[in-house]
């Protein structure tokens, strides 16, 4: 039998260099993200949102609960041409206190979106 291992969330600030992709067109580019570090999960990269191309963002009534981050809200993608991805970014606009650092940053799904850290696609369709 396998111990249960307790799950645990970190909100760190990071330097690096991220760069956010969809369809080939840049859509953020910061140099202040916020590395939530997730049992279970890659390392997420939640950015401020005065990096993000929130011209391009439509805010969705999607919403989930998480419990160890809390209420989620969501926004769509409209590329160039005029296609939407629907939820395709999120935020805690009022995270639980553990990772507070995160309030308001927005985050990418890497299904849709390439993600390259300081020069380095590390997540992304097909990574």
């Amino acid at each position: 039998m396998v111990p249960h291992r307790k799950h645990t969330v970190e909100a760190v600030p990071g330097a690096q260099h991220v760069r956010v992709e969809i369809g080939g067109q840049v859509v953020a580019e910061s140099r202040r993200p916020v590395l939530v570090h997730e049992t279970g999960l890659p390392v997420r990269y939640y950015l401020p949102p005065a990096d993000v191309a929130t011209d391009r963002l439509e805010a969705t009534v999607s919403t989930t609960h998480c419990p160890f981050k809390g209420d989620a809200a969501y926004w769509s993608y409209r590329d160039g041409t005029g296609e939407l991805r629907e939820d395709v970014v999120w935020a805690y606009p009022d995270p639980l206190a553990e990772v507070a650092a995160i309030k308001d940053h927005l985050c990418f799904y890497d299904t849709v979106a390439d993600i390259v850290v300081d020069g380095v696609k590390v997540a992304g369709p097909g990574a």
